[in-house]
């Protein structure tokens, strides 16, 4: 497959390739092509032809080197000056550095402006526009190709932190899963623990009973020495996976009953229907049954303060249905700053014990329910993975976005519910996770921020870097062309025709760069129009007299 895509983007490229070429070719060839043919001409279109492949070959892997070409046919061939703006854009959009085109743009106007002011006596205002060209269609489209590469690294590093976000989010779901489980197994000590201590003393109590038969008093002894062992390893076992996450949530003495009176004691208008009595459940389903009414109480007393609470405890043959149910609060609570962590521990701990979670906004209001198996022969299921999710039924999951829109991935809030979401991974939802985007990897939070500036920086300079290097040039030209060329309009007036032209005052010592169709004996002079300074009045003397006086549009 891999191979096979080469392929295709290889001939796509190549493909490009022709294209261009032929589009660029056009104006180039047509001229060569119309009469009059020449010898000449045939070969001057051959080797142009050879240069604009040369260059399109070479605009992939080398496009500086592909821009001069492109100049020097341009020396030879004015019309080559139309593929001057794409090769420009190409080394822009290509070269992963500016300094190297910089120079060879310095370098071009400094040497262009040498040859063609000493070396071709170019006048100078064809020289002005030569300069013109060179900004406008040189500089110009080789900014707007950074700004654009600018811009595509910038959503390369928007696609990064949005990845880096979500690797952060994950990391912390796994952090509370991991911590809930440290927290069940010492849950688990404390009242396993317990049961093997009981069962050792009570076996080291039968082993020392003075009419038990001999064999009887050695298996009670070996029954002893068992349970000490396996006391033992489940004290080290339990030490290895807990961490110092303070003390464990659940209470053993607190069951479905004193938490809701305990709610009610506080204030809360808590409802309690079906059976609460927890103590002949599985150790895992108590524990889960009683964790999650005290977590949506909390968070109905946190979120929804003032409203009725239902709790609901529904037990048959094999399973145990348990539902916390909040009213619409009166008015929508103020955002969370909650990390989502209750649910997300509360899911985990539902999930060991074998059952499923559900929690999500229901008819304004808001719903934790929970299906657990009633009796030990169900719980093998606690490490089964959790079935998805329904939509809108569980938890919100978080998402980032890559800032091409300008926009940052931010963590949800809450907003008329009782319980604020907590942030769901791919293997939670029951979906694969998210591909890696192009580039994607961690990236410092800081990245991000130097990607849009410099392409901010870029769009200022593509905008401002063109305008200002023409309004240079022409403050430098204007000054140089009309020094005493330019001719005052109350002078101009004064002038009749048949004086001397010794006789006429106010006439400037220099002239303006005549029309190519001026006629002989006559002189231009120019207004100080700007920039360019172009002839506005035309004087024409015969025999040193003033015989006509012209003023030129």
């Amino acid at each position: 497959m891999r191979i096979l895509g080469r392929r295709i983007d290889g001939g796509r490229r190549r493909l490009g390739d022709v294209l261009l070429g032929v589009l660029l070719a056009a104006p180039i060839t047509y001229p060569r092509l119309t009469p009059p043919y020449s010898g000449r001409s045939a070969l001057l279109l051959v080797g142009g032809l050879l240069l604009l492949g040369a260059a399109v070959v070479l605009a992939w892997r080398r496009p500086l080197p592909a821009l001069v070409l492109v100049v020097l046919g341009s020396s030879v061939d004015g019309n080559f000056v139309f593929a001057l703006p794409v090769f420009s854009y190409l080394v822009g959009r290509r070269a992963p550095r500016a300094a190297p085109a910089a120079v060879v743009f310095a370098v071009l106007a400094v040497g262009g402006t040498l040859l063609n002011l000493e070396l071709f006596g170019t006048r100078p205002r064809t020289w002005f526009l030569l300069a013109t060209v060179l900004i406008f269609a040189g500089v110009f489209p080789w900014l707007v190709g950074r700004y654009l590469r600018q811009q595509h690294a910038l959503l390369l590093a928007g696609w990064e932190q949005a990845e880096s976000v979500r690797r952060e989010q994950r990391g912390a779901a796994e952090r509370v899963r991991l911590r809930e489980r440290a927290r069940i197994a010492r849950d688990m000590h404390d009242s396993l623990g317990h049961d093997l201590s009981l069962i050792a003393l009570r076996a080291g109590a039968l082993e020392l009973a003075g009419d038990l038969d001999p064999r009887h008093r050695a298996a009670v002894g070996e029954l002893r020495a068992s349970v000490t062992a396996a006391t033992a390893r489940l004290g080290e076992i339990v030490r290895v996976l807990r961490t110092d996450a303070g003390p464990s949530p659940l209470d053993p003495v607190d069951d479905v009953a004193a938490l809701v009176a305990g709610a009610r004691a506080a204030g809360m208008a808590v409802t309690l229907r079906g059976d609460p009595v927890d103590a002949d459940l599985p150790a895992l389903t108590g524990v889960a049954v009683r964790g999650l009414v005290r977590e949506a109480l909390t968070n109905a007393a946190r979120y929804a303060p003032g409203t009725p609470v239902t709790v609901s405890v529904q037990r048959d043959s094999d399973e145990v249905e348990v539902s916390v149910r909040n009213a619409p609060p009166p008015v929508p609570p103020p955002a969370s700053v909650s990390a989502g962590t209750g649910l997300l521990a509360l899911r985990e701990r539902v999930r060991l014990a074998g059952g499923t979670l559900d929690a999500g906004p229901r008819d304004g209001g808001f719903v934790v329910a929970a299906r657990l198996p009633g009796t030990p022969g169900t719980v093998g299921a606690a490490t089964a993975p959790e079935p998805a999710t329904a939509p809108g039924a569980g938890t919100t999951p978080v998402s980032a976005t890559a800032p091409g829109a300008g926009t940052t991935p931010e963590p949800p809030t809450v907003s008329g519910t009782a319980t604020a979401p907590e942030p769901a991974t791919a293997s939670e939802a029951g979906a694969a996770p998210d591909p890696v985007p192009p580039g994607g990897g961690n990236v410092l939070p800081g990245r991000l921020g130097d990607a849009r500036r410099r392409v901010r920086r870029s769009l200022l300079v593509a905008v401002g870097a063109p305008i200002a290097l023409a309004g240079l040039l022409a403050l430098v030209y204007h000054p140089f062309v009309t020094a005493d060329a330019v001719l005052d309009p109350g002078t101009y007036e004064r002038m009749r025709p048949g004086q001397l032209r010794s006789e006429l005052a106010g006439l400037p010592r220099r002239q303006v760069e005549a029309p190519a169709d001026a006629p002989t004996g006559c002189e231009y002079y120019t207004d100080g129009n700007f920039p360019l300074a172009q002839p506005a009045y035309r004087l024409c003397f015969a025999q040193g007299r003033l015989v006509e006086k012209e003023r030129m549009p």
